[in-house]
């Protein structure tokens, strides 16, 4: 196992400097050079600068100055400053903002707190209802109730995200009045403590339910698909023989075995939500990840995207390594 863990990080290690160097080339190709900006400002403050030597001076500020393989070691970490400093991804720095004037870090740490708290409530909330639901239904597969939650979770998952939350709006928001319509905090308040806790949550109550109903769809009718197929099996009908409970069968032998399918599709899910929920917290003004992701590509912050892109890369490696090894616990046939 431990050894092949480790041949694991190697090739997962090789592929993570392969992509980044992809990721650095393709935004370097972009028209922004915050070196000649930072340049410019400065001359149109004092006029008796001279141009090329402000503009080499930022550039080797921000090691700008080389060809482009020198350059992304240098924002990686492998290779010195102008002035002999090392300060890239290796030595914890993601690099400066253009747009907010602060560290990367310093930018992104709340959007993920926030993140992290709305997608991990709408994740926990929707696998607590479509794994139950999902597996409801193929037991209970060509009933009407089945029948029923197959159109259900068919309108859901063919409906656009915005679609379903201008709706949800419209509904508990401006008819019914019970929540909010954007926001993460009630103006005028200056709650601090568990007061502060519960009106974030009314706040993202509604975000949450969006969130919670998009993901229906697709999930029941996966959980639904794997276990209808487990259920098929040949070891069911022996379970069954023998005069064991319903719900053993199901809950002891079929589910462990759909489970299989399932697992990669559940890790998958919980490490996406680092990604961010782009559509919903721009339309509810939640200050988030795919807030900010999306903000910092409109205005060019190649820092901000660069290093979430980095991110997403190494979440994304984490993940495929996870599900090889859940694979491993979930079905004992499976030997690495």
């Amino acid at each position: 196992m431990w050894k092949y863990i480790g041949k694991r990080c190697l090739y997962m290690l090789g592929i993570l400097l392969l992509l980044s160097f992809l990721v650095f080339a393709v935004y370097n190709l972009l028209p922004v050079d915050k070196a000649a900006d930072m340049a410019m400002q400065e001359i149109a403050a004092n006029k008796n600068l001279n141009y090329a030597e402000r503009y080499l001076y930022w550039q080797r500020k921000y090691g700008l100055d080389g060809g482009l393989l020198t350059r992304y070691l240098r924002w990686f970490g492998l290779k010195s400053f102008y002035d002999g400093s090392f300060n890239g991804l290796l030595q914890g720095n993601l690099g400066t903002s253009v747009a907010y004037g602060k560290p990367v870090l310093e930018v992104v740490k709340e959007p993920l707190l926030n993140t992290v708290f709305l997608n991990g409530f709408g994740a926990v909330e929707a696998l607590g209802i479509t794994i139950p639901l999902g597996i409801f239904c193929a037991q209970k597969k060509g009933s009407k109730r089945d029948v029923a939650v197959q159109v259900g979770t068919i309108v859901g998952y063919s409906m656009p995200v915005f679609i379903i939350a201008i709706l949800f709006i419209w509904l508990f928001a401006v008819k019914l009045n019970i929540f909010p319509v954007s926001g993460m905090s009630s103006v005028g308040k200056d709650y601090v403590g568990f007061r502060a806790f519960l009106d974030r949550l009314y706040h993202f109550a509604l975000p949450l339910m969006v969130m919670t109903f998009c993901s229906l769809g697709g999930m029941t009718r996966y959980v639904r698909a794997s276990m209808i197929d487990a259920l098929r099996q040949d070891f069911i009908r022996t379970a069954r023989a023998k005069g064991l409970r319903e719900n053993v069968v199901v809950r002891s032998h079929a589910w462990r075995h759909a489970l299989i399918p399932v697992v990669s599709l559940i890790i998958g899910w919980f490490l996406g939500i680092f990604s961010g929920s782009i559509m919903i917290e721009n339309i509810f003004g939640l200050n988030g990840l795919g807030k900010v992701y999306f903000d910092a590509l409109t205005a060019n912050d190649n820092e901000i995207v660069l290093a979430m892109q980095m991110f997403y890369i190494f979440l994304a490696l984490i993940g495929n390594l996870l599900v090889d090894l859940a694979y491993g616990l979930v079905d004992p046939r499976i030997r690495l």
